[in-house]
């Protein structure tokens, strides 16, 4: 009974996140807000992989893909009671994290600069404004998404990073595409590495096939492909109609 009602009450939490963005001016989210919008919402998602801390392991699972918030809550809940049950029987896992956002959808804009608002309020009311117009960038005939990476398994992040940084676009064109429910794909145009802007890895593809909007509210779903190197394999399923956001599909 415990656990039922532990379940439903993170539910209930994580519902009531997710409404506050919808109803709050962005100019009112708090960290926590905005850090969702980020790393779990309509536009962003997250890969983790875990691994065994113990140095004779060498095994990583990743979370599986398509996995809704309700049964990620009721999934982590029964970890979380499974291991205060069994506390000191089973080894640490580390982290590896790779936020995958659209950076073309103006709420990942909105909550990237209501982050670096929240956190440097000492910020000249010139300089607010000046990073706010961000947000109303046109981003034209492309979409762009974007790859951060962070986590406690400082063993593997750091091969990660260098990873990313050295990825060749001419390659990744041949393996990077966002794709349709119906199996349309349109390959990568281009790949920016990070730099020190806080946003990560660029990956830009266009935002029409055949002259028409490749992604439209019919589309269903739509889903990010990304290969870096031999190690990298990044693939997030996103919700067409949850990207509809002040009555226009952001993506």
């Amino acid at each position: 009974m415990r656990r039922i009602l532990f379940i439903c009450s993170a539910v209930i939490l994580f519902a009531a996140s997710a409404s506050a963005q919808k109803t709050k001016p962005w100019t009112e989210w708090t960290p926590k807000d905005a850090q969702k919008v980020l790393t779990d919402s309509a536009w962003s998602q997250t890969q983790t992989e875990l691994s065994n801390s113990e140095p004779s392991s060498g095994s990583a699972i990743t979370k599986t893909e398509g996995r809704n918030e309700a049964q990620m809550v009721s999934s982590d809940a029964s970890k979380s009671q499974e291991s205060g049950e069994n506390i000191g029987k089973r080894n640490t896992s580390l982290s590896l994290n790779y936020r995958i956002s659209f950076l073309s959808a103006k709420p990942i804009r909105q909550a990237f600069i209501r982050m670096v608002e929240l956190q440097r309020p000492e910020m000249p009311a010139e300089k607010v404004a000046e990073y706010r117009t961000f947000i109303d960038r046109d981003f034209g005939d492309y979409v762009v998404v974007t790859v951060n990476l962070d986590g406690t398994d400082k063993k593997r992040l750091v091969p990660a990073m260098q990873e990313i940084n050295a990825a060749d676009a001419i390659v990744l064109k041949t393996t990077t595409y966002l794709e349709r429910k119906d199996g349309k794909r349109v390959s990568l145009m281009d790949y920016r590495a990070p730099i020190q802007d806080g946003m990560g890895a660029k990956f830009v593809f266009p935002r029409t096939l055949d002259g028409k909007p490749f992604i439209d509210v019919n589309s269903g779903e739509v889903r990010v492909y990304i290969e870096l190197g031999k190690t990298i394999k990044l693939s997030r399923r996103f919700k067409v109609a949850d990207m509809v956001y002040d009555g226009k599909l952001e993506f």
